[in-house]
């Protein structure tokens, strides 16, 4: 029964790394809005994260950033220097490792926050559907200001440059994309996750 319980674990995880890399390769995945791509492909890794916890969270968010990484590598962008390596920083030669640190961490910190969002909001008896939404709507958010935040502490002004924007204004950008973009991103997450998450759970309840 235990040994049927992990497989099963196991290939519902499988299935959510599919949809990531389905999501990523595809116009769904990441819609340009501006100065940051509104992205769906948070919601598989907050789904893993509400249902398997925080440990197989945070495994998903590292395979959507790995995906992150490899589509800025090889269809880069003006500003893919930010989450790629291999993209020569705006300016210069050469790439940032920094790079590495944007696309992983935001990412793996979505299954992270979701799963201890969810996790508490039920310790203290918060019905499933609110905790999941309420974990959609952070972990979102926690993607959108970490990478935001990332990009404006480590390339500040390369980034402005090739934005064609003061860097003196650039806090005010970053704060308008987290607070617009960020905020809707995370309501629909939340929306979906909280939904998504509340049949799954059931249905998971069930088969055991």
């Amino acid at each position: 029964m235990v040994k049927s319980k992990k497989t099963s674990e196991m290939v519902k995880i499988a299935l959510l790394i599919a949809l990531i890399i389905l999501l990523s390769v595809t116009p769904l995945g990441y819609i340009p809005l501006g100065a940051i791509n509104a992205t769906t492909i948070q919601m598989p890794v907050i789904i893993g994260a509400v249902l398997f916890g925080w440990k197989k969270g945070a495994v998903l968010g590292g395979v959507f950033g790995l995906t992150s990484l490899i589509k800025n590598t090889i269809q880069p962008n003006l500003t893919s220097f930010v989450f790629s390596p291999f993209v020569p920083v705006f300016g210069e030669e050469s790439g940032s490792l920094w790079a590495i640190v944007i696309s992983l961490f935001p990412r793996i910190m979505i299954g992270v926050a979701a799963a201890l969002a969810f996790a508490l909001l039920r310790k203290i008896k918060i019905n499933e559907t609110f905790a999941s939404a309420a974990a959609g709507f952070c972990g979102s958010l926690t993607n959108t200001v970490l990478v935001m935040g990332g990009i404006y502490f480590f390339f500040g002004e390369s980034y402005s440059a090739a934005k064609d924007i003061a860097y003196n204004t650039l806090m005010a950008t970053v704060s308008a994309t987290i607070t617009g973009a960020g905020i809707t991103e995370a309501v629909v997450s939340a929306v979906v996750c909280g939904a998504v998450c509340t049949a799954l759970l059931k249905y998971t309840k069930r088969e055991s």
